[in-house]
């Protein structure tokens, strides 16, 4: 389902060269939950933004469903955000003045869908990350955790083939983190593929397997027994 291949990122700034990733290489099958590890400088997010079609690679092969993501227009990888691969972030990213299920229908009104269906949609993945009784709710009305299941639930409109999560529960406390990883457990078990990138062994502990980055390499790929 997801494949790289001796992954690169290299930064030049002026004479000074930063490698980012040095040759990383895995596959990450349908219906796995796995989350991505390391220290800060470890590669982590460098390697987020390429899973995530937000960058490419200095050199490498990157596939998604059989397309070859790093081969990719402009044009070919935003529609791959839309349509592929369902983004949660830390800071949530929810428009400030807009309700709960607008925030979660505006992946469809950019993939032209009717309001019709964006609206039942919308509904549909409130209710299922227990938001069911908060949809017409301004993020300002919302708990850090509810905030994060609305991200969730965005992630989810799209129907994509991955969800990617940039340390989803770095703002939360972590009573509101388990909640978090109870609803991302409880997606994976529903046949969800989840990515989490994340510095928190607590999180990582959740998921079943663990790819640890050190200085831009694998230092470990671990699945739960």
């Amino acid at each position: 389902m997801l494949k790289i291949e001796n992954i690169t990122k290299t930064y030049n700034n002026g004479d000074v060269k930063t490698v980012a990733l040095d040759g990383v290489s895995f596959e990450i099958e349908h219906g796995e939950f796995v989350s991505i590890m390391g220290p800060s400088g470890s590669g982590k997010s460098t390697l987020m933004h390429i899973l995530g079609a937000l960058d490419v690679p200095t050199s490498g092969k990157y596939v998604l469903n059989g397309k070859n993501v790093e081969a990719m227009s402009d044009d070919e990888l935003a529609d791959i955000r839309n349509k592929e691969i369902g983004f949660v972030f830390q800071a949530y990213n929810l428009l400030a003045r807009t309700s709960a299920l607008k925030n979660v229908a505006l992946p469809m009104v950019y993939a032209g869908l009717s309001k019709k269906e964006r609206v039942e949609r919308a509904k549909e993945v409130l209710e299922a990350v227990g938001l069911k009784d908060k949809i017409n709710n301004m993020p300002n009305q919302l708990s850090g955790g509810q905030k994060q299941r609305v991200a969730i639930a965005r992630s989810l409109s799209m129907k994509p083939s991955i969800i990617l999560a940039d340390e989803p529960t770095g703002n939360l406390p972590t009573s509101q983190t388990h909640e978090i990883m109870d609803i991302f457990s409880k997606l994976n078990n529903e046949g969800h593929t989840i990515i989490i990138i994340t510095h928190e062994e607590a999180v990582a502990s959740r998921t079943k397997r663990v790819i640890t980055l050190v200085d831009g390499k694998i230092q470990k790929d671990e699945e739960k027994k």
